[in-house]
């Protein structure tokens, strides 16, 4: 009798297996489709017609070639120009290095690093403080603003070098500084390339 049983409701048990299994694959390869394919190719287009400055990675154009992007910092080391945050992300701020140091507040390395900076930095305008931004990096090492006193900071440097007033870069870093989003997210910035652009055209 238990024999007769068992060859009765092998077939069936084989045939729930098969359903479970073709089920999943079928499910796999729906969503496979529609979220590994549809939505990302939807959303992209929908960003290109919406956005499409962002989308295309909010790339600057110089004389109709692209010089970098509004999201990614670039290495400015002459006096001549501003200066960005420093970056834990390799020389030439490499997009492949992105990150942050991850060294503590307490580590040896970290804190003369930081107070060279500041050394450096106070020997430039004595009598300032230093913006903490001008001696710390990003999370990412890739910020390409830096706050409206860190560019303000720099402005006696960069109208000496220029041969221009201090009024006259203060009054284009004003000009190019960004309140927050909404007038609620985030602090006020500078792009550190839009300004140093705005620079070379002022100077021209």
């Amino acid at each position: 009798m238990h024999s007769t049983l068992s060859a009765i409701e092998t077939p069936k048990a084989t045939v729930a297996t098969h359903s479970v299994w073709s089920t999943a694959i079928r499910f796999t390869l729906v969503t496979t489709v529609l979220l590994g394919l549809g939505y990302p190719l939807l959303v992209t287009v929908i960003a290109g017609v919406v956005f499409p400055h962002k989308a295309a990675g909010s790339l600057i154009l110089k004389d109709g070639q692209v010089i970098g992007s509004e999201l990614l910092a670039q290495s400015f080391t002459s006096d001549r120009y501003f200066h960005p945050r420093p970056s834990a992300a390799g020389k030439g701020y490499d997009a492949t290095a992105s990150g942050g140091s991850n060294l503590a507040q307490s580590n040896a390395k970290l804190v003369q690093r930081v107070q060279g900076d500041i050394d450096k930095l106070s020997a430039e305008n004595r009598g300032k403080p230093v913006p903490i931004d001008m001696v710390t990096t990003s999370g990412s090492g890739l910020d390409p603003d830096i706050t409206p006193d860190n560019a303000y900071f720099q402005a006696r440097r960069v109208a000496k070098a220029r041969g221009l007033s201090e009024d006259q870069v203060r009054n284009l870093i004003a000009a190019n500084t960004s309140g927050r989003q909404l007038g609620l997210l985030g602090e006020p910035r500078v792009n550190v390339l839009a300004l140093n652009l705005a620079l070379d055209k002022l100077a021209k």
